[in-house]
């Protein structure tokens, strides 16, 4: 499966420039790559200012993606805001050429940063089957909290992050997702965005692929730019055969 990473400069509360810039790199990867992944919140960054939102949570971004992931023929995966039943959420989706949307909302929300006071909390952790691929779908933050992407007896192959990761700490950014890899015995890629966000803060790039052993498979730098990547579910498979430590984990459930 070829995977085409886009780490985008995000233009700040400017939804239309953001899909602009979206549409010009599926022209690329069409009929190249089989999914586009995009950043954390890829049509407006952290924009939640009450005035905006509300420019920036309707379906037209939903309905844009479905209608090119079928006329470019590429599954597309990123987040975006979302209003659903009178809340908020950091919406992370999947869209595949065949129509088909699914969504997963982000659990682990930065206190920090008072993610927590807008957007509410997602609950169920999300797995998209996927041209053969069983591919888990999770949201920057989440990348801290091991337990809740643990897989359990190889339920995916393929873990997602999509990000707005801080140049100050993309150290921490560099060493969790090939931890991930490895612990998960899965590959893992993380999608960052770059640039200068509204409120003045580096974003830090360096998305990256790893494989089931921790290997860089690919490395953005800081600039905006997309790169492809193969990857191989038979390799993935002859791993988790010939190195079964999946089989030694222990048994618990996440509530």
């Amino acid at each position: 499966m070829r995977i085409a990473v886009f780490q985008s400069d995000i233009e700040w509360c400017n939804e239309d420039a953001n899909l602009s810039k979206v549409e010009h790199v599926l022209r690329q990867v069409s009929g190249v790559a089989d999914i586009l992944l995009l950043p954390e919140m890829f049509t407006t960054g952290f924009c939640v200012e009450a005035d905006s939102l509300d420019e920036n949570i309707g379906g037209k971004t939903k309905e844009t993606l479905l209608t090119w992931s079928k006329e470019y023929d590429v599954a597309i995966s990123g987040s975006f805001i979302a209003f659903d039943a009178g809340r908020y959420f950091n919406r992370a989706f999947f869209v595949t050429p065949e129509g088909e949307f699914v969504s997963y909302d982000k659990r682990h929300l930065f206190s920090i940063g008072a993610e927590g006071k807008l957007f509410s909390r997602g609950e169920k952790r999300v797995i998209v089957p996927f041209r053969g691929w069983n591919i888990c779908l999770q949201i920057c933050y989440d990348l801290r909290f091991p337990v809740f992407s643990r897989c359990v007896n190889n339920e995916y192959d393929l873990l997602l992050y999509f990000a707005n990761w801080p140049k100050s700490r993309i150290n921490a950014w560099n060493i969790l997702l090939p931890a991930r890899a490895v612990e998960n015995l899965s590959y893992v890629c993380g999608v960052n965005r770059v640039g200068c966000d509204g409120y003045g803060h580096q974003q830090g790039g360096a998305s990256a692929v790893y494989s089931p052993k921790g290997e860089k498979l690919l490395q953005l730098g800081s600039q905006e730019e997309f790169q492809i990547v193969e990857l191989n579910l038979e390799y993935l498979r002859q791993f988790r055969e010939k190195f079964p430590a999946w089989k030694d984990a222990d048994e618990f459930e996440i509530s």
